[in-house]
Order: structure tokens, then C-alpha cells, then sequence
């Protein structure tokens, strides 16, 4: 009768209980959540950045979900831009992606033109998916700069100011 060696045996009762313990696990899996401080810092930087440019405007971060995190509205912008900039960063996470993409996606007599009606969509730029590791951990909306292109810019200023905090 040939011994096996106990190093051998070891290691395939390892490999049987990581299989088990993988295979117990499948019901579930792990989320990576924007903390209050990561958006509430993204929420300023953008604001920072228009107001930098010049521009009075609203910046919302939602979470995931698209639940509302923080909402800065500067002192002179329109009243429109609290509302618009949660929706813009809604429109961003519900779709996965930026909302200068979905603007062009969605133009008349394009395929999904009919997006425009649903609601809470906002078909303008401003809107941005917060990606980390690979998984979207939220979305920043900017409101109220006079061109999509500029709340695009102001939105990407935020992203930028949390990057190193929310990479693995």
C-alpha cells in the first residue's frame, strides 16, 4: 500500500472546503458603496470648478441606486438645477452611462429616441457615472453652465477629486 503524504492530504481538504465555502457564497455578492465625505468632496470639487468657469450651478451625487447622497445648488443658479442635476445623475446610473451619450443615443428618429419620455430622464450633458474597481458607486449630476459640454467638465472635475480615494 502505497502512504500518500499528509502535506497532500492537507492540501486537497483545502481545495474541497475553498470549493465549499465559494459554493456557499454564491447566494450573495459584495458592493462597493460612495461613502457621504467621497460625495459630499465630489459635490464641491464640481462646484468649485464652475465656479471657477464663471458658472452658478447645482451638482448632485446619487448613490448607486440613484438615491439622492448630496445636493449643492450655488446661490444665484435657476431654481430648475437642483432637480435637473439629481436627474442628470439618476439618468446616468439607471443607464450606465454619461448623459451626453444617451443625448445623441435618444435624438429624434434615433432607436432609443424614446427614452426622452420617460420619467426623471434628462437627455442633456452634465450627467456621470462614478466608476471604482470596475463597478459604478454612483452618479454626478451638474446643472445650470450654459452648455452641457461645461457641466460635463465641471462633473468630471468631481469625479477627479475623489479617484484616489475610491480605487481599490
Amino acid at each position: 500500500m502505497k502512504l500518500i503524504p499528509v502535506c497532500v492530504l492537507a492540501s486537497a481538504s483545502l481545495a474541497f472546503a475553498s470549493a465549499a465555502l465559494a459554493q456557499g457564497a454564491a447566494g450573495t455578492f459584495a458592493l462597493r458603496v460612495l461613502t457621504p465625505e467621497a460625495a459630499l468632496k465630489a459635490t464641491q470639487a464640481a462646484l468649485a470648478e464652475c465656479r471657477r468657469q464663471g458658472y452658478q450651478v447645482a451638482v448632485a451625487v446619487v448613490d448607486r441606486s440613484g438615491l439622492e447622497q448630496t445636493l449643492i445648488r450655488d446661490r444665484f443658479a435657476g431654481a430648475h438645477t437642483p432637480e435637473t442635476a439629481t436627474n442628470k445623475a439618476w439618468t446616468a446610473v439607471s443607464f450606465r452611462t454619461s448623459t451626453t451619450d444617451l443625448a445623441r443615443a435618444s435624438q429624434a428618429g434615433q432607436p432609443s429616441s424614446g427614452l426622452r419620455d420617460l420619467p426623471r430622464f434628462v437627455g442633456l450633458g452634465g450627467g456621470m457615472v462614478i466608476e471604482a474597481g470596475g463597478s459604478i458607486v454612483g452618479g454626478i449630476g451638474v446643472s445650470g453652465a450654459p452648455s452641457g459640454d461645461a457641466d460635463d467638465n465641471c462633473a468630471k472635475a468631481g469625479i477627479s477629486a475623489i479617484r484616489d480615494e475610491i480605487e481599490m
